[in-house]
């Protein structure tokens, strides 16, 4: 096993160099000289189509607008918010968070022009039925010629659409917050990781076994309130320590431009650091958001860009931003027995002696299971393209199943393959939307 973890974090590391950073972000800045700067010049118009004013019952798709977008972020606003965002800065220190910033801009247009296309090259499965996503983009878009970038994509999206590392950051944060730290269990945590991995997958079931309109239905109903109490949460922390503020911002800028030791003295591998974890947090351009936004009920495709393009708005430069304060401005960030989502949790429990962790307890539950319910979905999609919607329909039971064997396993292995394949996705996705940006 230890052959195979180390094979996994080579292939995450190796995956991200500056290639696909000049991919992602030089392409998606392409995007937005390109498109004249319409994410900022078409924000409220997009805000209008969000709330349902230009919805018809009787358009092609499966979705609203506000369905489609909650869909989208019930994968995004999940542990990338959380917990990727505290391994950013234990790995490149608090001037990731700057990149993540210039990340999510660019990651703006970079999702009008995928969710857009995502719509307008809309295809059908082996049953008939319309599809949206890159696969669809690319043969639909850029013909059959292409259909062997459009399988890779898949391939990729069915290992990238893992569920592994929500479960696990899920169980650890539960398993802290309820039981060791009430002196339940000791230090063989197995069983309890194992227990409570089952009942997650249940709950999982329940939902993703219905498809779309289910977890479109679910995730409306989660991801805004979700959001919202997040928001209160961080809020309190941010006024209680107001002081503290300007200074943390202070040293997001001046960390971002400093070569940090753990990284190898390069400024270069921190802006990647900053652009992984971005990637992971609100998947701008890596394909993945298309095939919920493609499900869309519209005649419209540049209306579901607009809406789309609100994501990293929502995700990255709201939601991360307010992770990465509480996190530097409780000064955990420095200590070296935390990481991942242990370094929130410890966050919230040093602002806010006896609730804090109960309070990230829940909001890191509905923020999990949300991203697990349209993961699925995902997956799923990947699959069906490849072998049909019959046998598609078969990854929801691996995905129950791998979801469990995430509860119990390593972090480091999870994450890095995860990263990797989100890094083989983005590939095909960007190529395609370049090509097809005109």
């Amino acid at each position: 096993w230890q052959f195979i973890e180390n094979l996994f974090v080579a292939f995450g590391n190796n995956a991200w160099g500056y290639p696909l950073l000049i991919l992602l972000i030089g392409g998606g800045g392409i995007l937005m000289v390109y498109s004249r700067f319409l994410p900022f010049r078409y924000f409220r118009h997009s805000i209008n189509v969000l709330r349902g004013k230009y919805d018809k019952a009787d358009e092609p798709g499966d979705v609203n607008h506000f369905q489609a977008l909650s869909s989208a972020l019930a994968a995004t606003v999940g542990m990338g918010n959380i917990s990727g965002v505290a391994i950013a800065i234990a790995v490149g220190g608090p001037g990731v968070v700057l990149w993540m910033w210039v990340s999510a801009f660019i990651g703006m247009a970079t999702k009008f022009f995928t969710c857009t296309l995502a719509v307008m090259y809309r295809g059908k499965d082996s049953e008939g039925k319309i599809q949206g996503g890159p696969m669809y983009v690319i043969q639909e878009g850029l013909g059959k010629n292409w259909k062997p970038l459009a399988v890779f994509f898949s391939i990729a999206g069915v290992f990238g659409m893992s569920p592994a590392f929500q479960a696990n950051q899920l169980v650890h944060v539960v398993r802290d917050a309820l039981l060791v730290n009430n002196g339940f269990i000791g230090e063989n945590t197995f069983r309890a990781d194992l227990t409570i991995g089952l009942i997650l997958a249940v709950l999982v079931s329940i939902v993703i076994f219905g498809g779309i309109k289910r977890i479109g239905a679910v995730a409306e109903k989660l991801v805004p309130s979700m959001v919202v109490l997040y928001l209160f949460a961080v809020g309190y922390i941010l006024i209680v320590n107001y002081k503290a503020i300007i200074p943390c911002f202070a040293l997001i800028f001046k960390d971002a431009f400093s070569a940090k030791a753990v990284l190898g003295g390069s400024i270069g591998a921190i802006i990647i650091a900053g652009v992984r974890r971005a990637a992971f947090s609100n998947e701008a351009g890596i394909g993945s958001a298309p095939m919920a936004h493609g499900a869309v009920k519209t005649h419209e495709p540049v209306r579901e860009g607009l809406v789309a393009m609100l994501g990293p708005a929502i995700d990255t430069l709201v939601i991360c931003t307010l992770t990465a304060l509480a996190i530097l401005i409780t000064g955990v960030w420095q200590d070296a027995n935390y990481q991942g989502v242990g370094m929130t949790l410890r966050a919230f429990e040093v602002a806010m002696p006896g609730i804090g962790s109960y309070i990230l307890l829940f909001c890191v539950f509905i923020f999990a299971i949300t991203t697990l319910f349209t993961y699925s979905y995902y997956g799923t999609k990947c699959l069906s393209y490849l072998v049909g919607v019959k046998w598609g329909r078969l990854f929801n039971y691996f995905y129950v199943a791998f979801l469990v064997f995430g509860s119990v396993t390593s972090i480091g292995a999870i994450v890095s393959l995860i990263d990797g394949m989100y890094a083989m996705m983005a590939i095909p996705t960007m190529i395609s939307t370049l090509l097809l940006a005109p």
